[in-house]
């Protein structure tokens, strides 16, 4: 198993994935609204970009990452108002995804406020160690 396939955050992602793949299988491929190719790259988005974030070695790299994450999750929550606007998915429908969504969010910027307490923790002990040798 992956490190990312350890993350909360990404097995909802992957979660939302396959709920969104229910709502696309149901339109035809052909003549797909924009919105509709939109929620499909950019729910894929969210679960691609834990992964890859997961794996980069520096912090920064990590949060820029999961900040992507987060922005494609908030890019699916507007796909789905748009449908809903459109008549073309039922608010009960898209109030399930919805919530799901605010799930994967707030998960997500959980870790990178961990990755930023971290951050913040080792510079703090760096500049008083660097103080302490002076």
């Amino acid at each position: 198993m992956f490190d990312h396939e350890k993350l909360d955050a990404y097995r909802v992602s992957i979660a939302f994935i396959a709920w969104a793949g229910a709502i696309l299988d149901e339109k035809p491929r052909r003549g797909r609204p924009s919105v509709l190719r939109h929620l499909e790259e950019s729910s894929s988005s969210i679960a691609l970009n834990i992964a890859e974030g997961n794996g980069k070695r520096s912090v920064p790299d990590r949060i820029r990452y999961l900040e992507i994450a987060r922005g494609s999750a908030l890019e699916c929550a507007a796909c789905l108002d748009v449908l809903v606007v459109r008549n073309s998915l039922l608010p009960d429908i898209a109030s399930t995804g919805k919530a799901t969504l605010v799930r994967i969010v707030s998960m997500v910027t959980r870790l990178i406020e961990k990755l930023l307490e971290q951050t913040s923790t080792s510079t703090s002990t760096s500049t008083s160690t660097t103080a302490r040798t002076k």
